[in-house]
């Protein structure tokens, strides 16, 4: 009878069990956290995935950065105002696309705010510092890192790039332009580059803005967005070259809308899993019953290339990825 009873009182347990196994998630979904995000730059920093995207809103309310992190893609912990406008003296509106990259012990947050017009007004690109990934973050120069229009480009839409040989190059540029330039060792300004020149244009065909860059086997994969940010067309295309510099001759779209998912599929980062070598697109698209421009949401798919080391297209889900532990 005892024996009975005590299997009797740890059914609730085992059916507690059993409920967390059948809800426990296998696959990230996609979006794979609530609200309107978007500009998403995805990287691994101690054995975590992190996503640093844009607060989607309109400019005067979009003052602040979020950023998310997971253990496996699946599960992510918010970490709210890791960056806000009240940190940053000169910056008033419209931060986004936050571009994050690790050095020795600190972390440098690039941004870009108040989406200038023109070189006669405040803003540009800027640069911010923790000592930790979720922050809080400090104004690192006190003003922009770059205020001007230079080669035609906005100072918006930042990538920091880490050559092979260890150098720091900033990859930016809207208004259908792109430059590079390369970083000084305390990232507070620029070194000149062979020909003297600081910021040279590599501006591939169809180029509109969203920078990034990643190395495979030796060859430099440089990819953007093309099309309108508020429209359906928006999509991503990528080049490749032997040298961060170009030339970058267009392939091809690898990401674009899917009547059946999502619209405005674009302004991506790339995620390598170096262990397993998976490889995983993080980007913004817009659900099909909307229409505002700023109702985005961050989404993550696998990414694959072919034996010819040329990106297959994305193939986008609302199951998102598979549950992938770094630890």
């Amino acid at each position: 009878m005892k024996k009975i009873l005590l299997a009797l009182s740890l059914l609730p347990m085992v059916n507690l069990v059993n409920a967390q196994t059948k809800t426990l998630k296998t696959h990230s979904g996609n979006p794979i956290f609530k609200g309107w995000y978007a500009d998403p730059e995805g990287v691994i920093f101690e054995k975590n995935y992190w996503v640093y995207p844009t607060f989607s809103a309109p400019y005067e309310k979009q003052v602040f950065l979020d950023a998310f992190s997971s253990p496996d893609l699946v599960t992510w912990t918010k970490h709210p105002r890791i960056l806000d406008t009240a940190n940053i003296k000169w910056a008033k509106k419209a931060i986004w696309a936050p571009a994050i990259i690790k050095k020795k012990n600190q972390y440098f947050l690039f941004f870009g705010a108040n989406d200038i017009q023109s070189d006669q007004e405040t803003g540009g690109i800027g640069v911010a510092v923790a000592n930790n990934p979720a922050g809080p973050f400090k104004d690192h120069l006190g003003k922009p890192l770059v205020d001007k229009f230079h080669n035609g480009a906005q100072p918006i839409d930042q990538f920091v790039f880490k050559d092979k040989d260890g150098k720091y190059y900033l990859i930016y540029g809207g208004w259908k332009h792109c430059n590079i330039a390369r970083l000084n060792d305390q990232f507070t300004g620029f070194l000149p580059m062979k020909d003297g020149s600081t910021f040279k244009e590599i501006t591939p065909e169809n180029y509109v803005e969203g920078p990034f860059m990643f190395i495979r086997n030796n060859k430099y994969y440089f990819m953007w967005s093309e099309g309108g940010w508020t429209g359906p067309d928006y999509s991503v295309a990528y080049a490749i070259a032997d040298s961060p510099m170009g030339p970058f001759k267009r392939v091809g779209k690898i990401l674009q809308q899917d009547a059946k998912i999502a619209n405005g599929a674009g302004h991506h980062s790339v995620i390598r899993n170096e262990k397993s070598d998976d490889w995983y697109i993080v980007y913004h698209r817009r659900p099909l019953n909307q229409t505002n421009g700023n109702a985005r949401e961050t989404c993550i798919d696998r990414m694959y290339f072919d034996k010819d080391g040329f990106i297959k297209p994305i193939v986008m889900t609302t199951e998102g990825v598979s549950r992938k532990s770094l630890r």
